[in-house]
């Protein structure tokens, strides 16, 4: 059967991200067939644990300060215990580890007492550290609730809370344009969809500030963006956590997450229709070679073009299992090689505030 990368991949020299091919066929290595990746069994309980646990961000974790959850990695497409901590029982980070590769992840069920944990940073914090711990507890905070509201999408209390993040966030960025840098989640391993979302949030919200718009049009850009994945909550996990190439039955299903997207917003009232622009239209390429609707051209509106530059650059920047990531300088090269596809006046900004935030 053919196969096809689907959006959250990406190959070089290849314009577009729906008119994808695969490569030829090759004989894979000996050692390679038994891979893990290719363990139907192995796969499926990686891909049930996954959803069991939550990525959490080494940045709000000190050696200072204990702990009340534990910590697991990821190795090898298993969830390997690395600090072990109860309520009644805490623990301390050593320095060593901190430093070291890799993603953190706690259980599901200790998402409560991480809260705690974030809660206790914002009392304790340093003064002249401020602005960037709130940063951080914004982006944590929003990781937190863009989960929930996977898991919960018809969720009216999550929609409200999700569109206060998005205030914060503006109001981080606007305030202090360093705020960026803190607001973006790292991961070194794998795809996280609520991970993702807040990511491609900071970054059109930080694109859309450095063209000047309106406050009001930042917030209504940002509700898109956070919320333009919330159509992957109806896809299997064995569909979104495959770690590879997706037959193309499942590379449509994993394209339906727009209209998907759609359908459920479409229930909240709370979500402006101009947050639809960047919801529907973030695969759409000025070429024409998008989708859902293979708009091109003016079709395309600017909450569109810009959710659509952060979208690809920042899965193009995440680490995969099965591949590397692309550094921030070879993302906007391949981009940039495309220019075509996305509004070049956008991406020469987009280069330009992404330049700043690595100063």
């Amino acid at each position: 059967m053919v196969t096809k990368y689907r959006e959250i991949d990406y190959k070089p020299g290849i314009s577009g991200q729906a008119d994808k091919q695969p490569d030829k066929p090759k004989d894979k290595p000996k050692e390679q067939k038994n891979s893990l990746l290719e363990d139907p069994k192995a796969f499926k309980e990686y891909s049930f644990h996954k959803e069991e646990h939550y990525l959490i961000d080494k940045t709000v974790l000190t050696h200072e300060k204990e702990i009340f959850f534990n910590i697991y990695t990821l190795e090898k497409l298993k969830f390997i215990p690395i600090v072990e901590a109860a309520k009644n029982r805490p623990a301390k980070i050593d320095k060593q580890l901190l430093a070291s590769s890799g993603d953190f992840v706690i259980k599901k069920s200790d998402i409560p007492l991480y809260q705690d944990y974030l809660h206790s940073l914002a009392e304790l914090s340093d003064p002249s550290e401020g602005s960037r711990v709130k940063a951080i507890i914004v982006r944590e905070n929003s990781k937190l609730i863009m989960k929930e509201l996977l898991d919960h999408p018809r969720s009216g209390e999550k929609i409200k809370e999700s569109k206060i993040m998005v205030n914060n966030m503006v109001d981080c960025i606007l305030k202090n344009k360093d705020a960026l840098h803190d607001l973006l989640s790292l991961r070194n391993y794998d795809y996280y969809t609520y991970a993702h979302s807040v990511n491609v949030a900071v970054l059109s919200i930080g694109l859309g500030a450095a063209i000047d718009l309106k406050r009001d049009d930042v917030e209504k850009l940002g509700t898109g963006a956070l919320l333009h994945d919330i159509g992957k909550s109806v896809i299997s996990p064995e569909v979104l956590n495959k770690q590879g190439k997706l037959s193309d039955t499942e590379y449509t299903i994993m394209k339906n997450h727009v209209i998907e997207g759609e359908k459920i917003l479409r229930t909240h009232k709370e979500v402006p229709d101009e947050s639809f622009d960047a919801v529907l239209q973030h695969h759409e390429k000025l070429t024409g070679k998008g989708y859902p609707m293979k708009l091109s051209g003016k079709e395309i509106k600017p909450f569109g073009r810009i959710t659509a530059i952060s979208d690809c650059y920042d899965a193009m920047t995440t680490r995969r299992p099965y591949k590397p990531a692309f550094t921030p300088f070879n993302a906007l090269s391949i981009i940039a090689k495309e220019a075509s596809d996305y509004d070049p006046e956008l991406l020469k900004v987009f280069i330009k505030m992404l330049g700043k935030m690595q100063e």
